[in-house]
């Protein structure tokens, strides 16, 4: 069902945006220094995925380039922290949202 709705589509998108970058992180931090090629076999990742994860990583200052390939900074753990910290609201977030959602459903079986 997923795209099937305006409503949860971007947010299906962006969520699968955020795992394929803290994935190519894991993977940049265990085999650093890792080129473009090598991170796109490893994760089975096609290369214009890569190069444009690669860029935003480097943007959001969690990686930096080096003649031989991709190396972590040091902002990296506490870039893990604050997205913990964020996807622990949205779960509460979600949870409560799932509830009222499956209370609804419930009622209108009843109707």
């Amino acid at each position: 069902m997923k795209g099937h709705s305006v409503l949860t589509s971007k947010i299906e998108a962006e969520v699968e945006l955020l795992e394929r970058h803290v994935v190519m992180l894991n993977a940049i931090k265990k085999h650093e220094p890792i080129g473009i090629i090598r991170l796109s076999e490893l994760l089975d990742i096609p290369q214009h995925k890569v190069r444009y994860s690669l860029r935003i990583l480097e943007q959001e200052g969690l990686i930096n380039p080096s003649p031989e390939g991709a190396i972590t900074t040091e902002k990296l753990d506490e870039f893990y922290e604050r997205v913990v910290e964020i996807l622990d609201r949205m779960e509460l977030t979600v949870g409560k949202l799932k509830g009222e959602l499956e209370e609804e459903s419930k009622k209108n079986i009843k109707d």
